[in-house]
């Protein structure tokens, strides 16, 4: 077991605790609502077309979020680390569980996750300027990269100026959904909305597995409610503040969502969803018509950005910590010596983002991250369950509500999928699990080597 006096290489460093109880639930909002709500309702439909069936699996996706922020509070609130699950997973299972997690950072999730947000940043450029994505699809991956880049040196220049970006962001791209839903409710009947587009589906066979897909579709738009945690070293109070900015961030995110789902079935058919890649822009053409493109292409332009941006400022700072453990190369760990940021880290994630944003497609993107990163959720929060019985001394000023049936239902459900997602598509799962734990070899070789 690390030494629980969190935190401590985090402070010599000299990394500044300047994010406050808003900043930080900006933050959780504002990396969640990036892609997903504007992409995946297009892949879901595909595969749920049944409008009851689609919205009660977001309303799931929704639930098994809400369980996971519950729980991962408990340890935000003991473990207040930079690092986050990197921190949560060295103090629950030790130092290769931990590592395994940064190794997969390092090689799969975090490119995954900044390359799925820019691919949608780029289309949705494209589309408000009347270019057709589908026609140009190196271009919208150029401007996608481009998007890593910038954001990168945003976050490089300090946590503070990056939060203050995502918090300006954030609640322009939330109450833009909350206007997009209650546009088309109110204006949507003289359209040709139809409440009957909320219960009718298109006459397809639901399938099991189908839906167990789709799930993870979910989950990609749902994820970013745990990002907080990476910078809890930098956050004011940690103890009281993350709990709380990740619980109430989450909610919002649950209820904005169901709200936009709702909205788009009501003014679109399912099978027409089912088609749309930028199922917002068409949502407005059919309210607004060029008028509307436009304005939500770039409302969903700021909302990418600001989630892609939130995420460059969270996910560093695991390469920090492993660095400050001694498992990565101690450059990695390197503060700038004026803006006091961990710039290496920084810099190399965009790298690797803007690798991955020019070689693979949006799906595939999304879905390799949430078979990636969510196990490793799970894990987390069923270190709760060991914590408690091996360090019942450990401080906890927030204990996960519903404990133990609540974190219970979280770990049981990422099983779930995780097992569904083998069966269905036994290749590309075998191949993501597969490479992370090919990082196995390499901590025993990079541990020695650090102890000695």
């Amino acid at each position: 077991m690390a030494d629980l006096e969190v935190g401590v290489g985090a402070r010599a460093a000299g990394l500044p605790r300047t994010l406050g109880l808003w900043s930080a639930v900006a933050l959780v909002v504002g990396v969640t609502i990036g892609s997903g709500i504007f992409r995946t309702p297009a892949v879901v439909a595909q595969r749920v077309p049944h409008p009851e069936a689609l919205l009660l699996l977001w309303a799931l996706g929704g639930g098994i979020t809400l369980c996971g922020a519950l729980s991962i509070g408990e340890l935000a609130s003991a473990i207040p680390a930079t690092g986050g699950l990197y921190a949560f997973l060295r103090e629950g299972w030790g130092r290769l569980a931990a590592f395994l997690f940064g190794w997969s950072e390092l090689v799969l999730i975090r490119a995954n996750a900044l390359g799925g947000i820019a691919i949608v940043f780029g289309e949705y450029l494209l589309r408000s300027i009347g270019v057709d994505p589908l026609d140009h699809g190196l271009a919208a991956r150029a401007l996608a990269a481009g998007a890593i880049a910038f954001a990168a040196a945003v976050n490089v220049r300090g946590a503070r100026l990056g939060a203050l970006v995502v918090s300006v962001a954030t609640w322009a791209k939330f109450g833009a959904l909350a206007l997009l839903a209650a546009g088309a409710f109110a204006f949507g009947g003289s359209h040709g909305a139809s409440v009957s587009n909320l219960t009718t589906g298109s006459g397809a066979t639901l399938a099991a597995g189908g839906m167990g897909l789709a799930l993870v579709s979910i989950l990609w738009a749902y994820d970013g409610w745990a990002d907080l945690s990476f910078a809890a070293g930098e956050v004011k109070r940690p103890q009281t503040i993350l709990p709380r900015a990740i619980i109430l961030g989450t909610l919002a995110i649950v209820v904005i969502y169901m709200l936009t789902n709702a909205a788009y079935l009501y003014v679109t058919p399912v099978e027409e969803i089912a088609a749309s890649r930028l199922v917002a822009a068409d949502t407005m053409r059919v309210l607004l018509g060029r008028a509307g493109v436009v304005l939500v292409s770039i409302f969903v332009m700021i909302s990418a950005f600001s989630s892609l941006n939130g995420s460059m400022l969270a996910s560093p700072r695991i390469f920090f910590a492993m660095a400050d453990d001694g498992l990565l190369f101690a450059t990695m760990g390197r503060v700038h010596q004026r803006y006091r940021t961990p710039y290496v880290a920084i810099l190399f994630s965009a790298v690797l983002g803007m690798a991955l944003v020019m070689s693979r497609n949006f799906e595939a993107i999304t879905n390799t991250f949430v078979l990636a990163v969510w196990p490793f959720y799970a894990l987390s929060v069923a270190a709760i369950f060991r914590l408690r019985r091996t360090r019942p001394d450990l401080p906890r000023p927030y204990r996960a509500a519903g404990y133990p049936l609540v974190p219970a239902i979280f770990v049981v459900a990422v099983a779930a999928f995780v097992v569904n997602a083998l069966v269905q598509e036994p290749v590309p799962t075998s191949i993501t699990f597969a490479l992370i734990l090919a990082g196995a070899p390499v901590y025993f070789i990079v541990d020695r080597r650090a102890r000695r």
